[in-house]
Order: structure tokens, then C-alpha cells, then sequence
């Protein structure tokens, strides 16, 4: 295989209201990739939450499509992945991810001959890709050994057992393997999948990278000490201010800002290994996050913009001086069009995808209207209840599924509780202020519902239920994201 390698760096929680354009952004590094490359301004998730949007960028389908939800935390194997067409296609597959939710335990290493949890230097065998799997006898002693012997061995082994015990920077770990990896890696062109996840809460970011953002007359230390625990601030157990949301705000900001000093990093070790320029490199936001945006902090329980436009930025072979394209674009559109970058025929998932490529020679029709879906509240209203007791009207009728609909002006989105939410949208999102105009719009409500009606009929649609066991540190890793 003679293709591009191929690096998807997925920006967990990075939202398009921080970050188109990215010009404007705190990203700086990611602000110069796309100005040699493409930039997606108008780019939408399918879904706000982790574990279906990246389902839906690996098989390059839509969560009904795929099965992976609230109510189903897992990917099961009745669809082809992105990782198996490229390791079948002769390409090394490597995944490393910092979400919890991203890993083998909900069916995402599938394809990818080595799978490694970026928040461990240490993997156990179960952590491990197949390949590596084989391996495993060796498998902690050459990881600590690579980190050990590389620069000056007393401090990597203070520093080995300091990060094992206190484990934290994801990206900063994910990067430092790479590096490694690289240099040990076979000859064949690779296909790298990286989930950074800082931008997620907690947001924690180093105190030089969020002075800049924070509001007049607040300190770091005043941001910091904010509680951040989404799910107690849905049910009312604590309550934030204006002022103390601008605080949470910068630190977000901060965090973006301490991500895209990563994803330099990455660049940089790239270039040092003499790949980048033969590199076509991919970063996107899974979902978005809202920080007291429309009441909610976090990114569960709604549809909103804040939640589903993300940042797209693809560069390298035919995304090459591309500028900023302005269509409606989606995440699952991925599949095909790293396909057709890489010239990889898969016949069963191409097939199977629900994508338009982005490829600027495909033949694929601009998309007219993108959609989305949120099918299973997660967690539930019910085990909100048990974890606080009481939980308030407003929280318990988050229990019903929602699909959207959105063109380039307009805006639907329908729960299964009969609710419905129209509004005009300007630019790439609906602003805080839109206000329900349903019922004053009824033509228009009812084209959108019946549009949407069509597209839900359009395609099988899985019949997966129920939710996969976990481990008691997966649970508590997922709980503190603020998932359970």
C-alpha cells in the first residue's frame, strides 16, 4: 500500500461557537493547519454526546442506523469501521483515546491493530490493541521501558511511578507515545486515531493558558475553585452565576488554548519523523458543550447548535489550499471522504455509509438539510433520582429522545414526548436568545417534521437495547465526566 497516512484527531467537546473560524479561536496551531488546508465552517454532529457521534464517524452512520446510545453503550460488530477497511487496506492501525467511552470495552477497537487508553503510560492486556495483545508478556515492561530510557532514566522513573499513581494529561501522554511510536513503527503508511479530551469537564487547564480569558477582577484561583459537576447543576443542587459561567467560560477557552499547544506538539513530532508532509490530517469536535448556555452546562439533554456545530479542519493531499467551504457538512461524512483521500475501495462500507464525501473531486450532491439525534437521555432522569434523591419537573421531562433537522435558515427538532422546537438560524448557529416559534409557524413546523418523517424512514434502523457491563474504575472514570 503506497496511500497517504491517514491522523483523525477528534477534539472531544469542542464547539463551533468557540472555534469557527477558526481564525478567531484560541487555537492558534489549528488556525495555521487550516490555512493551508480546507476548513468546514458549517459542520454538525449527529448526535451531543460522546459515545454515538464518534459510532457515527467510524462506521459513517447516523446513531439509529448504528445502535450506539443511551440505551445501548456499545458498538457491536454488525458494521464495518473506518479501522478495518484501512488495516485490511495494508494500513497500520493505531488508536489512542482519552474518553472512557472510546475504548475496547464499548466495541471501539475493532480494526486497529494496537488500541492504547491515553490516560495510562502502563497498559495492561486487556488495554492493548490485537497485535499488541500477543504481545502482552512484555507489554508493561516495553512501555515503561520506552518512557524510561528516553532522556535522563532517575527522573522518568520518578516521574513513570508519580503518573501512574496520579494519572492526568491525556494529551500531553498521547503525544509522548506517539513519539516513541514512531520510531519504533513498521514501514506501511498508518492510520492514527487521537481522541484529546481537556476541553471536557473538569475543565483544568494550566494557569498560563486561561489568564488570558478570564472576566476583570477574577483570578485562576478563583475559576478553579468553582465546582464543576453537570449533572448536580441540572438537578439544582447548586446554582451558578453569570459571573462565575464568564469564569468557567475562560477556563474552557483556556483549555482549548492548552489543546492546541498539543496539537502543535503533534505536528511537530509529525514533521520529525519525516511523515507530515505525506500526512492527510483530519481535526473535528465530536459535539460541542453548552457552559450555561440555554441553561444547561454540559452536553447532554438537548440539540442545540452549541452542541452540534464543530469545528472541521482537514489538510494534506486534496484538502491542500482548499480555503473555507461554507456548506452544510456532517461528521459521519468522514468515512467516505478518508476513503477517497487514502484511495482505499471498500465496497461493504461504502455501502453501508450514510456520508457525503468531502473529497473536492467526489461526485457526492451538497447536502440540503443535516440532521441529528439524541435517542436515550444518558444518564436517565431515573438515575438522577437515585443518585440525589430529588431531582426537579424540568429534569424528569428530559426522559424522551429527540431528533433534528436543520438547513442553512431553519431549525426542528421533535421529542418523543410530542414537543416540538422551531427556529430561524443565522450564520452557524442558533443563538441563546432563539425563541420557540412553533406554534406561530405551523407551515413551516409541519414541512420540516414531515421532511423529517422521511428521512427517518429512509434507512434499517438497529435493534439494540440495553447496556453493556463495566468495571468499577470505567464507571467511576465515566462518572466523574459527569456520564452517570
Amino acid at each position: 500500500m503506497n496511500g497517504p497516512n491517514v491522523v483523525v484527531a477528534v477534539l472531544d467537546t469542542v464547539r463551533g461557537r468557540d472555534t469557527v473560524p477558526v481564525s478567531s479561536s484560541p487555537m492558534p496551531t489549528l488556525a495555521d493547519v487550516a490555512a493551508s488546508g480546507t476548513e468546514f465552517a458549517n459542520a454538525f454532529s449527529v448526535a451531543p454526546w460522546t459515545l454515538p457521534s464518534h459510532a457515527s464517524m467510524f462506521t459513517g452512520t447516523y446513531p439509529s442506523r448504528h445502535g450506539a446510545h443511551g440505551g445501548h453503550t456499545y458498538l457491536d460488530g454488525s458494521l464495518r469501521t473506518l479501522a478495518e477497511a484501512f488495516r485490511d487496506a495494508g494500513y497500520e492501525t493505531v488508536g489512542v483515546s482519552n474518553n472512557t467511552w472510546v475504548t475496547a470495552e464499548f466495541g471501539f477497537d475493532r480494526g486497529f491493530r494496537t488500541f492504547r487508553k491515553g490516560w495510562q503510560y502502563i497498559q495492561s492486556e486487556t488495554d492493548l490493541g490485537t497485535v499488541t495483545r500477543a504481545e502482552h508478556p512484555m507489554a508493561k515492561l516495553r512501555a515503561a521501558g520506552d518512557r524510561l530510557f528516553d532522556g535522563n532514566p532517575v527522573v522518568n522513573a520518578a516521574n513513570l511511578l508519580y503518573d501512574e499513581l496520579a494519572p492526568g494529561d491525556g494529551a500531553k501522554r498521547a503525544t509522548a507515545w506517539l513519539e516513541s511510536w514512531l520510531r519504533r513503527r513498521e514501514e506501511s503508511p498508518f492510520f492514527l486515531f487521537l481522541n484529546f479530551i481537556e476541553p471536557h469537564t473538569e475543565y483544568r487547564p494550566p494557569r498560563e493558558y486561561a489568564e488570558p480569558y478570564l472576566p476583570p477582577g477574577a483570578t485562576y484561583e478563583d475559576a478553579m475553585s468553582l465546582r464543576q459537576d453537570p449533572r448536580a447543576y441540572d438537578v439544582g443542587e447548586y446554582s451558578l452565576s453569570d459571573r462565575e459561567f464568564e469564569m468557567l467560560e475562560a477556563l474552557y477557552r483556556g483549555s482549548l488554548a492548552y489543546l492546541d499547544a498539543q496539537l502543535g506538539r503533534l505536528r511537530e513530532t509529525l514533521a520529525a519523523a519525516g511523515e507530515w508532509e505525506d500526512t492527510v490530517f483530519v481535526a473535528l469536535g465530536d459535539h460541542g458543550e453548552n457552559v450555561g448556555d440555554h441553561g444547561f452546562f454540559g452536553h447532554q439533554y438537548n440539540l442545540r447548535d452549541t452542541l452540534l456545530h464543530v469545528p472541521m479542519i482537514l489538510r494534506g493531499g486534496p484538502f491542500d489550499g482548499g480555503g473555507r467551504r461554507e456548506e452544510l457538512v456532517q461528521t459521519l461524512d468522514l468515512a467516505p471522504t478518508l476513503l477517497d483521500a487514502a484511495g482505499v475501495d471498500d465496497p461493504t462500507l461504502r455501502r453501508q455509509s450514510q456520508g457525503r464525501s468531502l473529497h473536492p473531486d467526489a461526485d457526492a450532491s451538497p447536502r440540503r438539510a443535516v440532521f441529528a439525534e439524541y435517542l436515550a437521555p444518558q444518564p436517565s432522569p431515573e438515575s438522577l433520582a437515585e443518585r440525589f434523591d430529588e431531582i426537579p419537573d424540568r429534569v424528569r421531562s428530559f426522559d424522551r429522545s429527540l431528533r433534528a433537522i436543520r438547513t442553512a435558515e431553519e431549525k426542528y427538532v421533535r421529542g418523543s414526548d410530542g414537543s416540538e422546537r422551531y427556529v430561524r438560524v443565522g450564520g452557524a448557529g442558533d443563538s441563546s436568545g432563539a425563541r420557540n416559534r412553533a406554534a406561530e409557524n405551523r407551515e413551516r413546523t409541519r414541512r420540516l417534521s414531515d421532511r423529517l418523517d422521511r428521512w427517518v424512514e429512509s434507512f434499517d434502523h438497529a435493534e439494540a437495547s440495553g447496556e453493556v457491563s463495566m468495571t468499577d474504575s470505567t464507571r467511576e472514570r465515566l462518572s466523574d465526566l459527569g456520564y452517570l
